[in-house]
């Protein structure tokens, strides 16, 4: 549950009471590039699905797959093709924005400082700041305006997509709601529609981030975190 996309298909489940059975992937590990694995994801990345003998990658795919054969409330994905569309349209947008930026972030104020021992120079975590600021900017004018969520009055995937990103930074120690009370706000109505409990179950490892140091993790672990934080 480090990983946003498996947060976000945690919190639908299980809010929903979508059965499920939960296997966890040690990535660090390099569980997610064994045969077992390939055999459900060839692609090598979580989450990934196995429904029988069906088999879905890509999470955008999974939650709107489990949406629809659940019949889970419209709110989530609604047959109001306008309100549907708006929810479309932030998925569409999301990934090379809130999810880039806000993982920027995670990087350059946790991983390399903190795991890797290479801080970046101020200057260029300023700018990787900045960049992210200008997303959210653009979140709050364009996709949540005046309304309580993004496709209205109710909670909807397009909303639990957002904030597990938006969390992922708050894991480094950077608190990008302060300051920002609109989307302060849209965060508590969000949890709340989740469900406060279950909200901060699916949190409780990537908020705990910030207290880890390299001396807790395994050394191959580490070398496997310093090689992705560096690619980065």
């Amino acid at each position: 549950l480090s990983s946003q996309p498996c947060r976000a298909l945690y919190l639908f489940a299980k809010s929903n009471n979508i059965p499920f059975e939960f296997k966890r992937v040690e990535l660090m590990k390099g569980q997610h590039k064994s045969k077992e694995f390939r055999k459900v994801n060839p692609m090598m990345k979580v989450p990934a699905l196995e429904d029988g003998s069906f088999l879905l990658s890509e999470s955008i795919a999974i939650l709107l797959y489990l949406a629809r054969k659940f019949k889970t409330p419209d709110h989530w994905y609604p047959s109001d093709l306008q309100k549907r569309a708006r929810v479309d349209e932030y998925l569409s947008w999301q990934h090379a924005n809130i999810r880039a930026k806000s993982s920027d972030v995670f990087v350059s104020k946790f991983m390399l400082p903190v795991l890797v021992g290479q801080p970046l120079p101020p200057k260029k975590l300023e700018e990787i700041v900045e960049e992210l600021n200008t997303v959210l900017k653009q979140f709050e004018v364009q996709f949540l305006q005046d309304k309580p969520f993004i496709a209205g009055s109710e909670v909807s995937l397009a909303d639990l997509v957002a904030l597990v990103e938006l969390m992922q930074p708050v894991g480094a120690g950077h608190n990008l709601f302060e300051e920002k009370p609109k989307l302060a706000e849209w965060r508590s109505r969000v949890e709340a529609a989740v469900g406060p409990k279950l909200f901060e179950e699916a949190h409780q490892t990537i908020l705990k981030a910030k207290y880890m140091t390299p001396d807790k993790i395994p050394p191959v672990v580490l070398e496997v975190i310093k090689s992705q934080a560096l690619k980065q």
